[in-house]
């Protein structure tokens, strides 16, 4: 499975890039590309992904961003598969008396410039998560409009230039920081940061 293939796809002009999170959106996706004018990428997973949505209640519309939970501390973006991870991130620092916003990102290409500069006006620090290279994704994407819009304390969750090895899709995710724990750990520092006023480091 491919984890440069949102910066491939975004340096091919007018490709519009579609992230379903699970079986629900990637059915509406595919809906979605066919009545879409112009090329279309639509990334997938090599395993099934959870159901976050219930049958035929997803509101996938290209161009804009899904809001999964609508809190005040800080926002996670994320998109196909962590989408599930963020969720149950969101869940982990609930408890510890953190609120996280979810922001289910389903496209890639064109982003939700008004959903990101909300959540960074409205929550103060933002955190991606993708199964994908930290650099020319979602994270990258972001932090682009959060730089012209509304710059605020960000963490990236996804992986790092050197990867190898195989296994399990849970295997993987936990050798590559891709789980809950690391989203709620991101999303911890980025809270951090917010409050002593250090910004992105």
């Amino acid at each position: 499975m491919s984890v440069e293939d949102f910066s491939l796809a975004a340096g091919l002009p007018t490709f519009t890039i579609l992230v379903p999170s699970d079986p629900v959106s990637m059915n509406r996706a595919v809906k979605a590309a066919a009545a879409h004018r112009g090329p279309v990428y639509i990334r997938s997973s090599r395993e099934a992904m959870p159901y976050i949505y219930p049958e035929g209640d997803c509101p996938f519309e290209i161009g804009k961003a899904i809001r999964m939970r609508d809190e005040k501390d800080v926002t996670l973006i994320a998109c196909g598969l962590m989408v599930a991870v963020a969720l149950d991130a969101a869940a982990i620092l609930a408890e510890e008396g953190l609120q996280a916003r979810v922001l289910d990102m389903h496209i890639l290409r064109p982003l939700d410039v008004p959903a990101f500069h909300a959540a960074a006006s409205e929550t103060g620090a933002l955190v991606t998560a993708e199964e994908h290279l930290i650099r020319g994704g979602l994270g990258s994407g972001v932090a682009q409009v959060a730089a012209m819009t509304h710059p605020v304390p960000m963490r990236f969750v996804g992986l790092n230039d050197i990867y190898t090895g195989s296994g399990s899709l849970d295997e993987l995710m936990q050798k590559y920081g891709l789980t809950a724990q690391h989203v709620a750990a991101a999303a911890r520092l980025a809270v951090a940061a917010k409050g002593n006023g250090s910004g992105q480091r």
